[in-house]
């Protein structure tokens, strides 16, 4: 398997564990040195990838029936122990309360080869910004 394929199938399996609701595995190929800028506030998370279990977890019960989250047609550049991935991603599932998502944001995440396993070290997804004052995230946005 080439170094793009296993990085590709790190994200993959990810997109797969969304979808189980298993925030464990989500976690799993996260650096022990993380950085992320997700989509929900602050706007920088440091630490472990066990510090997020929980609040995965809490986030999956605001779900009826799960929730998917998809990185569609990624870009994979890899460079030596470094590797990029980058496209658009799909988030779709029925909030509690709420009804139908169905929301797309940018998605970059950085992975760093260390002992000869790939670690996330970074991962960065956001929504386009209204810019007409509002601050508004634009999640309303599709592809094409």
């Amino acid at each position: 398997m080439s170094d793009a394929n296993d990085v590709l199938k790190i994200i993959k399996d990810q997109d797969a564990a969304h979808a189980r609701g298993d925030a464990r595995a989500i976690v799993a190929p996260i650096s022990e040195d993380v950085v992320l800028f997700d989509l929900p506030p602050p706007l920088q998370i440091v630490g472990t990838a066990d510090d997020g279990i929980a609040g995965l977890e809490e986030w999956f019960d605001t779900w009826e029936n799960g929730v998917s989250v998809e990185l569609q047609n990624p870009t994979v550049i890899v460079e030596g122990d470094l590797a990029v991935v980058f496209g658009l991603s799909q988030m779709k599932g029925v909030k509690k309360g709420e009804g139908p998502v169905d929301a797309w944001n940018r998605r970059t995440v950085v992975l760093s080869r260390r002992d000869g396993q790939w670690k996330i070290i970074h991962e960065h997804s956001s929504y386009p910004m209204a810019m007409d004052g509002s601050g508004r995230a634009m999640t309303e946005l599709r592809p094409g």
